[in-house]
């Protein structure tokens, strides 16, 4: 057989595998509880804040089916949420704009996952964190690149995360009709290129992100009048009526 290639039947993708609680098992064997997983969701968009979840899950009561939330629809995603969120210990953080213009999405994404962590009911022992960056936490921290598909507590706190940020979404679509927030939840798809070029930036925009600082150059005449201090504390509500 010739080196590398598959043994799947022709015409049938790979089965991919899901998250497992190995990780986390390995340590509770050795007597390290409560392990935490965290992830967070946000990075890319042009609105909105970076949201930032921790999960310590119940190794008694695992709901069936967590994954990497990017694998699951919209619908599943929601069902996990209820689920985990009604078995396991978690927090959830958020970034706002402020912090994300202030000192830089990456430096403000590690923030709000450190924030997660320190949220938590029960000051975990060891932390999984999505990534290949560590975080700022009194405890010992792990990261793991591409941990969201293979540890299911970070799966866990990605669904989340998602979950809550979508909502959040939502709730600020309310806030500034006309983006279209509530579908493409900031992403740069075209119709919220669109949107911004012709409304200019809300107060949920990242105000450095490129295609922002050209729609506000080309609105500087018309401001949007409300601070951002204003869209912080819009923020702050929609998050907590997210979870």
């Amino acid at each position: 057989m010739i080196r590398g290639q598959s043994r799947d039947q022709p015409g049938k993708s790979p089965a991919v595998a899901q998250p497992s609680f190995r990780r986390e098992r390995g340590l509770m064997q050795r007597g390290v509880w409560p392990v935490a997983g965290c992830d967070e969701v946000g990075r890319g968009p042009l609105a909105g804040p970076v949201v930032a979840a921790a999960v310590v899950l119940d190794p008694k009561r695992i709901p069936k089916g967590i994954d990497d939330s990017k694998r699951l629809t919209a619908a599943r995603r929601e069902e996990l949420f209820e689920e985990i969120v009604a078995t396991a210990s978690f927090a959830v953080a958020c970034a706002p704009i402020a912090r994300i213009d202030r000192d830089n999405i990456l430096r403000a994404s590690l923030w709000a996952l450190a924030r997660a962590v320190h949220a938590l009911p029960d000051t975990p022992k060891h932390v999984f964190v999505d990534g290949r960056d560590r975080i700022e936490i009194a405890c010992e921290c792990e990261p793991v690149i591409g941990g969201d598909g293979l540890v299911l507590s970070i799966a866990a706190a990605s669904i989340v995360a998602k979950v809550t940020r979508d909502r959040l979404m939502c709730k600020l679509a309310q806030d500034c009709p006309g983006y279209g927030f509530e579908t493409h939840k900031g992403y740069a798809v075209p119709g919220h290129l669109e949107a911004l070029g012709r409304l200019g930036p809300s107060p949920h925009h990242r105000s450095f992100f490129a295609p922002v600082v050209a729609a506000r150059e080309r609105h500087r005449a018309s401001p949007t009048g409300e601070s951002v201090s204003a869209s912080e504390t819009s923020t702050r509500g929609a998050v907590e009526a997210a979870i």
